[in-house]
């Protein structure tokens, strides 16, 4: 991805080193509005070697003016035995209060559309919790649609060392 102008002062670009600390204050941030404050574990180290590390398994394109990250989506690669190709999970996209609404969000995600596009993936991916409207509203106004037969699934802390256990 080539960095892009979204306004005089605003770009999209890929991450690089040094934007964990605006990264990783918008990971918090947006685990306060998923009214789950407390639940972030990352660091700035962990993103620095989840994201630029010798092996990244994660990227991220970020939404910058004058040295501020206003606007994040993190995603990684998956993978459709259906369709045979790889495709985009989107993790997390997030733009600050204070800027929505100027086309940040949008711009984010077109950009993932365009990697899977140029790279020949089959799909672009993602959860919304279902209370979040106003993010539905706008993932429907881009032309997302729900997969309504389809449940996430989880397995983490005891469970998953449990069933680890039994390997």
């Amino acid at each position: 991805m080539q960095p892009r102008d979204l306004d005089d002062r605003t770009v999209l670009r890929p991450a690089r080193p040094g934007d964990e600390a605006g990264i990783l204050a918008a990971i918090v941030a947006l685990a306060v509005y998923e009214r789950e404050p407390d639940a972030v574990e990352n660091s700035e180290a962990d993103l620095r070697e989840s994201l630029f590390g010798p092996s990244p398994r994660a990227f991220a394109h970020v939404v910058e003016r004058d040295g501020a990250i206003l606007g994040i989506a993190i995603w990684f690669l998956t993978y459709s035995t259906w369709t045979g190709r790889h495709g985009i999970w989107l993790e997390d996209l997030w733009v600050a209060e204070s800027e929505r609404g100027r086309g940040y969000g949008k711009a984010l995600l077109a950009s993932l559309a365009a990697e899977c596009v140029e790279r020949g993936y089959s799909r672009l991916e993602w959860t919304v919790l279902d209370w979040n409207a106003p993010s539905i509203a706008f993932y429907r106004s881009v032309g997302a649609e729900p997969m309504d037969e389809w449940t996430t699934q989880r397995m983490s802390g005891a469970a998953l060392e449990a069933l680890a256990a039994t390997a």
